[in-house]
């Protein structure tokens, strides 16, 4: 099989990054990646306007070029109590993935959006959850929630608590660069070290960057060609 970086949360000029959509997907697809998702943050507006355009990217793209380009979004400082309302609306809307920005101590949100983000059936990935509780990762491990292992500067220092507890309490992980521009994107030797410096071994990366992304994406209805 030929070598893989699958990436789930990137982001766009829409919100803080520095490229068009369809530019991300580019950059990404030089670099080896088969499968992309698009999360630009976002509150409780714009949400159908902003699925609307990113799907159409994204189905052009995938149409086009040889990758997955998955339209998505990252509900990120939001009410608690409002997270699972919409990430509903953002999966009405024609969101593949949900993405909540978790209680990460270098860019913090509201205490409690971990805990409400796990219990969202319609939330797929916690991004980047800090200092998480060996409770919620448990929930996490119950309902099927990814937790992230993040490529992203400051947040991956809590890295290795997560992988620690998410084994632990059998939750799934998935490795995501956070991206904000091109030079922010995996290439095949820094999404390894990013697993393993997170305390994966060999075979647990094996799983987290292989296995995982793929059973991700038959989940979500996408094939791998």
């Amino acid at each position: 099989m030929k070598p893989r970086i699958f990436d789930f949360h990137t982001h766009t000029f829409n919100s803080d990054g520095i490229l068009s959509p369809m530019e991300l997907i580019r950059q990404a697809m030089r670099r080896a990646y088969s499968a992309i998702g698009i999360t630009d943050h976002i509150g409780a507006g714009g949400i159908v306007r902003r699925m609307e355009e990113l799907i159409v990217d994204c189905e052009k793209a995938s149409g086009y070029w040889d990758i997955i380009a998955i339209p998505g979004i990252e509900l990120t400082h939001v009410p608690p109590a409002i997270i699972d309302e919409l990430a509903a609306k953002a999966k009405t809307a024609g969101a593949k993935i949900v993405i909540v920005h978790g209680e990460t101590p270098f860019e913090g949100v509201a205490q409690g959006t971990n805990r409400a983000a796990i219990l969202s059936p319609d939330v797929d990935i916690l991004a980047h959850p800090g200092i998480i509780t060996p409770e919620d990762a448990a929930l996490a491990a119950e309902n099927g929630t990814y937790l992230e292992i993040s490529g992203r500067k400051d947040h991956a220092l809590c890295n290795g608590l997560v992988t620690k507890l998410a084994i632990e309490m059998g939750a799934k992980l998935l490795v995501n660069s956070d991206a904000h521009g091109p030079n922010d994107l995996f290439n095949l030797a820094n999404v390894r070290n990013v697993a393993v410096g997170a305390g994966l071994s060999s075979e647990e990366a094996d799983q987290v960057l292989i296995r995982n992304p793929q059973e991700f994406l038959q989940k979500l209805g996408y094939e791998l060609n």
